[in-house]
């Protein structure tokens, strides 16, 4: 059983400004850090660290960052894919931290949109039955359209976490067998249909919607000093714990899913604020309490 995780990879790099620029000033900032990022990414690497075969399919550009990007990915124990570099710039996220707490992020799009059907689907070439297909919502409605067919086709299960939205994706619910969406993403794409949903409400906790059951799963209590990349941590952790058991995300997969996600919040930064490897061994030998 493998996991096939299609979307993006970017560097994160975050800067610690004064306040936020105005339009055509010059200002100073200071680099704070250098991060793997993107929420295909994100998601592969905590599914892998918890012990689940994956393969990142996702496109790093042929400049400077995309050989750092490839470097840091050789630490973890994930099969990246393709294994070359296309002829675009990497995917960057700039992300601003004023100090009143204020910020804004500019972030690339160039490698991902330029990742093309015959790019991605040779990747698929040995995905068999019982297999995974996770998506986000990083593509355009038609890439992600024919990825889920195309899983549906094989047999595979198919895992949809439509962030950031595109009110388009509405229209995928039928091909879709697990949807992780938070109260935004719910009340704007009406998910219907769905074997298995979850809500997220942040530090509040979850719903989980499954087998004709609505069930409310208390988040575990945290101190958040930065909640970046909590939501793909959750996601990753409740599939690898459902999918470790053989079984559909259900109440302990969520409750393994919220004490990994606290973990991350008690941290700073994104990448470098995820549970380990060892870490995440050890919380999913729990029972959950």
């Amino acid at each position: 059983m493998r996991v096939y995780v299609t979307g993006n990879i970017t560097v994160d790099e975050t800067w610690s400004i004064a306040d936020i620029p105005q339009k055509g000033s010059s200002i100073h900032g200071v680099k704070v850090s250098q991060d793997i990022g993107g929420k295909g990414a994100n998601q592969a690497i905590i599914l892998s660290r918890c012990g689940i075969e994956t393969h990142l399919i996702a496109a790093t550009g042929n400049d400077s960052n995309g050989i750092w990007l490839r470097q840091q990915m050789i630490n973890e124990e994930l099969t990246l894919l393709p294994t070359t570099y296309f002829n675009q710039h990497s995917d960057t996220s700039i992300i601003l931290n004023s100090a009143d707490g204020d910020n804004a992020i500019i972030t690339t799009t160039a490698s991902a949109d330029a990742f093309g059907l015959e790019d991605i689907i040779p990747h698929l070439a040995d995905a068999a039955p019982g297999d995974i297909l996770l998506q986000q919502g990083n593509f355009s409605l038609e890439k992600t359209r024919a990825l889920f067919q195309l899983a549906k086709a094989r047999g595979l299960t198919t895992v949809f976490n439509p962030s950031p939205v595109n009110p388009d994706f509405a229209h995928l619910w039928p091909l879709i067998d697990i949807a992780v969406v938070n109260e935004s993403e719910a009340g704007e794409l009406q998910p219907h249909g769905v074997k298995t949903l979850v809500i997220t409400e942040g530090a509040a906790g979850a719903w989980l919607v499954s087998e004709g059951q609505r069930r409310f799963c208390p988040a575990v209590a945290a101190t958040a000093v930065d909640t970046t990349g909590a939501g793909d941590t959750f996601l990753a952790v409740m599939l690898a714990s459902a999918l470790l058991r053989g079984v559909l995300p259900d109440p302990l997969a969520l409750a393994h899913a919220s004490r990994a996600a606290a973990i991350t919040v008690s941290r700073r930064g994104t990448f470098s604020a995820f549970p380990s490897q060892q870490e995440l061994a050890a919380l999913l030998s729990t029972g959950g309490e």
